[in-house]
């Protein structure tokens, strides 16, 4: 359990998450008809009239900047010290400046982004950017608070931020998830999301005190499909069931919930929440107001419940009017008085990723910080495959010839030759498959059988993120004659995607987490491996480093980790 001591949102409403409250609980909403230039169809969302851009930084490195400069100016404590971690929750960050002759450019790395963000703030630790697709902001949180209550750092600077390019906008539609009209979460007439561009930041401390406390914070997979919800809304279910263990049914005041206003979402949802005991828990959405904000939505949402709940409301589910999911849950169409102070907020994304949080105001609690058990985590089993071939626990245990060619070459004889059986890996990306092969080959040499479906973690890093498939996507939107945006391309611009592919094979239900830092660091790594086990359902973890760069330089090093 960790408290909130800080927090700011920069939003199309304006600066400051006090105003940006006050302005949506009095209907206020930054959603208008839009249209960008590249893009034949118009759409709803939440954009910046004017966004100002900092010298030397993006514009989406300046959003970043403003709202955790906004943050910090309410705490007093030394930012550069080595006791400050900055996470940086994103779904693509830079991404709009992505060219098709784009080569080795610096300012297209999440985790370079993030280093010089944070050395510009005054950090001087080393940043981790969280890419859970629409879950990053919140898996932020989740990761951040772990870091702190395994005594690794005392404060934790917590940021999601995306912009909106034609990039981003092109896969939505490509998906055919947009609305032609402002959003309807939960609602009977809903037809699909509108998007946003914000920037969110919550600063955490170790430190006991009064205020916003924030526990049970979980991460878990459908096992499912890459893109659709399932339809039991199991990773959902199994998120929610670990943030109500922090505390009890009736002292909740409301599940702040993902509510994107998509069909299927909104149904798994409310699947979700009856099956955990929430049904008759109110629920909103704030999807009304901003739109998705990819990236930014956990945390600020987060902010917000927070701000309304101090204010003794129950914010409404704007554009709800009635009920449309089957489950019988109680959504919110008009504000209304409360005067608990504890919430869940739930988020769901692509790659089958969930993530909740148990957030409660308490005026005393002594609630010492976790540490990791004692017992020792072991390294079982490790397979690396790189141009010069693949190692099995330090042997070629391949044959020569299922080890030579391209990397495409490489991996494909290897599918050939000893899986075979799942046709989905013809349409992974390059990430993907390297994953997905390097993990095959880990769990056969293991081969302990039979496990719980959610004592497995999958969790990975990487330093260029999806940056080949994103160059590959871009081919699609780049010729306005011959415009024609690839949702199976789309999908896979989120590196998080290797991790649910690993889990919808394997029906692994645990957490799936991916992470860009700015160069391979072990150290940090294994902190982060760590502070994960603290999840009470984990017991082993596929994990370890897998980038992939072009067909001449790859690795995959991957490594199962284990309790003892």
């Amino acid at each position: 359990m960790v408290l909130k001591i800080a927090d700011n949102i920069v939003s199309p409403l304006g600066e400051g998450s006090e105003l940006n409250y006050r302005l949506i609980k009095s209907g206020k909403s930054s959603l208008a008809r839009r249209s960008f230039p590249l893009l034949p169809e118009k759409f709803y969302a939440s954009l910046f009239n004017e966004s100002p851009v900092k010298e030397n930084l993006t514009r989406f490195e300046s959003l970043v900047f403003k709202s955790v400069k906004g943050a910090l100016s309410n705490v007093d404590f030394d930012i550069s010290g080595n006791d400050v971690l900055f996470v940086l929750g994103t779904t693509k960050a830079n991404v709009g400046l992505l060219s098709p002759d784009s080569k080795e450019n610096n300012i297209l790395y999440p985790g370079e982004c993030a280093k010089k963000i944070a050395t510009l703030l005054g950090i001087t630790t080393s940043p981790i950017v969280v890419c859970n697709a629409c879950i990053s902001g919140l898996s932020s949180i989740v990761l951040a608070s772990r870091m702190l209550e395994a005594g690794f750092y005392k404060y934790a600077i917590v940021c999601g931020a995306d912009i909106l390019t034609e990039f981003i906008i092109s896969g939505f539609q490509s998906l055919k998830t947009l609305s032609e009209d402002e959003c309807r979460p939960f609602d009977i007439e809903r037809i699909g999301m509108n998007l946003g561009e914000a920037a969110a930041t919550v600063i955490l401390s170790s430190k006991e005190g009064e205020g916003w406390k924030i526990s049970g914070g979980t991460v878990r997979n459908d096992a499912y499909n890459i893109t659709a919800p399932s339809k039991n809304g199991d990773g959902a279910y199994l998120a929610l069931k670990e943030a109500i263990a922090e505390g009890s049914i009736e002292k909740l005041a409301l599940v702040n919930a993902h509510g994107t206003a998509t069909l299927f979402m909104d149904e798994m949802e409310s699947v979700a929440l009856e099956r955990a005991g929430l049904g008759k828990i109110p629920v909103n959405s704030l999807k009304g107001y901003f739109g998705h904000t990819l990236g930014a939505a956990g945390v600020m949402e987060t902010i917000l419940t927070m701000q309304a709940l101090e204010d003794g409301t129950i914010l409404k589910t704007r554009g709800f009017d009635e009920i449309g999911v089957s489950a019988e849950i109680d959504v919110c169409k008009e504000n209304k008085e409360t005067d608990k102070q504890s919430f869940i907020k739930l988020v769901s994304g692509f790659g089958g990723a969930n993530a909740a949080i148990f957030a409660s105001k308490e005026s005393t609690h002594k609630n010492p910080n976790r540490k990791p058990d004692k017992e020792e985590l072991i390294k079982s089993h490790r397979v690396q495959i790189t141009p010069s071939g693949v190692t099995v626990d330090g042997q070629k245990s391949l044959s020569s010839d299922e080890c030579t060619g391209s990397c495409k070459e490489m991996l494909t004889k290897i599918y050939k030759s000893r899986i075979g059986d799942y046709p989905q890996y013809y349409k992974m990306d390059m990430l993907s498959r390297l994953g997905f092969i390097a993990s095959e080959l880990l769990l056969d040499v293991e081969n302990t059988g039979p496990q719980e479906s959610d004592s497995t973690a999958v969790i990975l890093f990487n330093h260029s993120s999806s940056l080949q498939t994103d160059l590959r996507y871009l081919q699609t939107i780049s010729d306005p004659e011959n415009f024609f945006p690839s949702p199976a391309l789309f999908v896979y611009t989120l590196p998080n995607i290797v991790t649910g592919e690993i889990a919808i094979r394997n029906k692994f239900n645990g957490e799936t987490s991916f992470y860009i830092v700015e160069k391979r660091d072990d150290a940090l790594m294994e902190k982060v491996q760590k502070a994960s086990f603290l999840d009470r359902k984990t017991k082993r973890m596929i994990s370890g480093w897998l980038d992939y760069t072009n067909e001449n330089e790859f690795v995959a090093d991957l490594y199962i980790i284990e309790k003892r």
